[in-house]
């Protein structure tokens, strides 16, 4: 199969419905010519449902990225899938969580603001080294991020969780370049998925797109961000890296 990901092997963790950012790069990197392996936790049969819509159906296997025997089996697990030759051209680091307590900054108790930051920001450490193994040849890791340049209404720890996810893409990529490994994050406007219905006030933050964004941007559409990822998952960025390359319709040049 042609297309900028032939011949490419590609984990995508995140996808949990057909709205969400992962399924559409996991989607889109199929139909150029990716093989895509997904990872699922909490809802695994939902995720499996899901895998058979993408143009293949894709494997499914259980991560939990806080589970430390989770990431320590997850190479073993790939190769049970891929066989003797098996190897990682591609991770996409779609994995974010903070509880309610988290979208309150001033009340915010560590509990929850360690949950934020250890899900959204560390696992991204986590899962690149748990992969690490694969990526003999080099390779490309991508997270989704959402602006921490911004104060976001009703975003409050999850927006500093996000902070730590891209000065921790900054790191990886001072570290993994030397190993040809490439580490970018693509910052996405907001989306309308299943993750987005945990973020109180959503709505208010969202409608910042309606007024902000000069080329437009459009809440119920996940593809142009899928299609970032995958642009960044391919060879075309040779050189790239420690980048934040923005999704949103132009609102993070728009100023104050």
């Amino acid at each position: 199969m042609s297309g900028i990901l032939a011949g490419k092997r590609i984990l995508v963790t995140g996808v949990l419905t057909e709205s969400s950012i992962a399924f559409q790069a996991a989607k889109v990197a199929q139909n150029e010519g990716a093989e895509v392996i997904l990872t699922g936790f909490g809802r695994l049969s939902l995720v499996e449902r899901i895998a058979k819509r993408l143009p293949k159906e894709a494997p499914v296997i259980e991560l939990d990225v806080t589970n430390k025997e989770h990431l320590d089996g997850l190479a073993d697990k790939i190769r049970a899938h891929q066989g003797e030759d098996a190897r990682l051209d591609g991770i996409v680091h779609s994995i974010a969580f903070g509880p309610q307590g988290a979208f309150n900054f001033l009340a915010a108790d560590w509990e929850d603001v360690g949950t934020a930051v250890h899900v959204s920001a560390y696992s991204y450490k986590a899962l690149a080294m748990a992969c690490l193994p694969l990526m003999g040849n080099g390779g490309a890791l991508v997270g989704l991020t959402f602006d921490a340049q911004i104060a976001w209404p009703k975003y409050d720890w999850m927006g500093v969780a996000k902070a730590a996810l891209e000065s921790t893409n900054r790191y990886l990529a001072r570290d993994l370049g030397p190993k040809g490994i490439r580490c970018n994050l693509v910052s996405a406007g907001p989306i309308k998925s299943m993750a987005a219905k945990s973020i109180p006030g959503f709505e208010e933050l969202a409608d910042v797109w309606n007024h902000r964004a000069p080329i437009g941007w459009e809440l119920t559409d996940p593809e142009p961000a899928g299609r970032g990822v995958v642009g960044l998952l391919s060879d075309f960025f040779p050189r790239t890296t420690g980048e934040i390359v923005h999704v949103d319709g132009g609102v993070h040049m728009m100023g104050a």
